[in-house]
């Protein structure tokens, strides 16, 4: 067998980053949007890259306030989550030739969720056949574009 060699010596400051556990309240509360990865900011929500994604262009609607729970969200916030949703589905179908979508929570650690004190709402593209063989055996994801590349895409189509 012919082994071949995947080189992303860029992955390396992905592997450093080792976000506060309140950092969804940091970016919502931060001007620094690019420091942040926000790439829309509404008075009630944001919209923000995964730093540690499932795909290339997986987005976060995130409620500027901290909720744990969907109860806790008010009206306006409920609402904002879901125009966010649809904004970033646009923006990855228009930037990145996203097909299709997963959308949801993971509330609570039990179903998932990685910081369970401040909810928000995943926004994974998805692309006929974007599965393959490296997460099955070797336990890893391969990223074809880096994420400060996709994030500097969406704010520019953001803004169109």
């Amino acid at each position: 067998m012919d082994l071949k060699a995947i080189w992303a010596p860029w992955r390396v400051e992905y592997f450093k980053q080792k976000p506060s556990p309140g950092f969804l309240l940091e970016a919502a509360q931060s001007t620094e949007d690019a420091a942040h990865w926000v790439v829309i900011r509404r008075p009630e929500a944001i919209l923000m890259l995964n730093r540690y994604p499932y795909a290339v262009g997986h987005m976060m609607a995130v409620p500027c306030r901290q909720v744990a729970a969907m109860e806790g969200l008010n009206a306006d916030e409920k609402l904002a989550l879901w125009d966010l949703a649809v904004v970033a589905q646009r923006l990855l179908s228009k930037t990145l030739g996203a097909q299709g979508f997963n959308v949801g929570l993971n509330l609570g650690r039990c179903a998932g969720a990685g910081v369970v004190e401040h909810l928000h709402l995943h926004i994974v593209p998805r692309w006929e056949g974007d599965h393959n063989f490296m997460p099955v055996l070797a336990d890893t994801r391969v990223f074809p574009e880096a994420l400060e590349a996709v994030y500097f895409k969406l704010r520019e189509a953001a803004q169109t």
